[in-house]
């Protein structure tokens, strides 16, 4: 992907990859495990489809995601992450910590029962360990589309 970014800085270019409004909660769901145009709609922030179809296709131009046809749909298309979009987790992590340190707010359950599950645990671990899981979930994916 070549793109344009505005400077040598590296926090200004990860703005321009994913610094827009819907990009991160994207990337966000395909951790809980979201990976069609339907289930991505049906996320709680309420995405417009025109926005959600723009914001897919800008992901896929930069490397970010991919997607596979279903083998007996080919109308339904099963988004993923790349390598380099699941390396995006540890911003998503730190991003989600911080919300819970700073912002006095109650969040919505599935926010609170991660936060729960995952509070006390050590940092490094949770994000390599979602990251796995997230792996082993997109290599079920390629399994089932090659089915």
């Amino acid at each position: 992907c070549v793109m344009d970014y505005r400077s040598g800085c590296p926090i200004s270019n990860l703005v321009d990859l994913v610094g827009d409004k819907w990009s991160l909660l994207i990337i966000r769901d395909f951790f809980l495990e979201r990976n069609t145009f339907k289930q991505f709609m049906d996320s709680p922030e309420a995405i417009a489809t025109n926005i959600l179809t723009d914001r897919l296709k800008s992901l896929k131009s930069k490397g970010i995601i991919d997607f596979a046809f279903a083998p007996n749909n080919k109308k339904t298309k099963y988004y993923f992450l790349t390598d380099m979009g699941i390396d995006l987790y540890p911003v998503i992590y730190e991003m989600a910590m911080w919300s819970r340190r700073n912002l006095d707010k109650d969040y919505n359950d599935i926010a609170t029962n991660w936060f729960a599950d995952n509070i006390d645990k050590d940092g490094h671990e949770v994000k390599a360990k979602s990251i796995e899981e997230y792996k082993v979930i997109r290599q079920d994916l390629f399994e089932l589309v090659q089915a």
